[in-house]
């Protein structure tokens, strides 16, 4: 079930003038600023202020679910559950996720994301994420976590008995 958001908030996909906004955020978050590209974001406004960000990027027949970022000053509303759930609504095509430590893994994973190994990978996706794998392996402290949506447990259940 979807939660609300707070009072004053929307959901919207981003326009091209918030480029500078959801750039902000991203770096605010240490997040990789290159492919950045406003058509693929959502935004999340609240009392006309750009507060939280995400975006569908399209490869070659899948998705990849990144740069999520909520604002420090609005975090534990749920602002960011809000937001996955509602990119994975939007994807089209098989959706995955790469992120940074344990602790992020693990929150994923309450909205239906399983980790996979990069050899799991379409191959659209293995140039871009083996990059993150190789700086995995040079920077030993650096856990990065390959995932791939299959949805909750419920949604699967639906889909065996259909």
């Amino acid at each position: 079930m979807q939660q609300e958001l707070p009072p004053g908030c929307s959901v919207r996909p981003a326009a091209k003038n918030d480029l500078w906004a959801i750039r902000k955020l991203v770096l605010s978050a240490k997040l990789d600023p290159t492919q950045l590209n406003w058509s693929q974001f959502w935004v999340i406004e609240c009392h006309q202020k750009i507060v939280a960000c995400g975006q569908l990027r399209n490869f070659n027949t899948v998705q990849e679910l990144g740069s999520l970022v909520v604002s420090p000053a609005w975090r534990d509303r749920g602002l960011g559950s809000y937001l996955i759930n509602h990119l994975i609504a939007q994807a089209t095509q098989p959706l995955y996720l790469e992120c940074v430590g344990n602790r992020l893994a693990l929150y994923y994973t309450r909205f239906g994301f399983v980790p996979i190994s990069w050899q799991a990978l379409p191959q659209s996706l293995k140039l871009k994420f083996g990059i993150s794998q190789l700086a995995a392996v040079l920077i030993p402290f650096l856990t990065v976590t390959i995932m791939q949506y299959q949805g909750n447990a419920r949604e699967q259940a639906v889909i065996a008995t259909q």
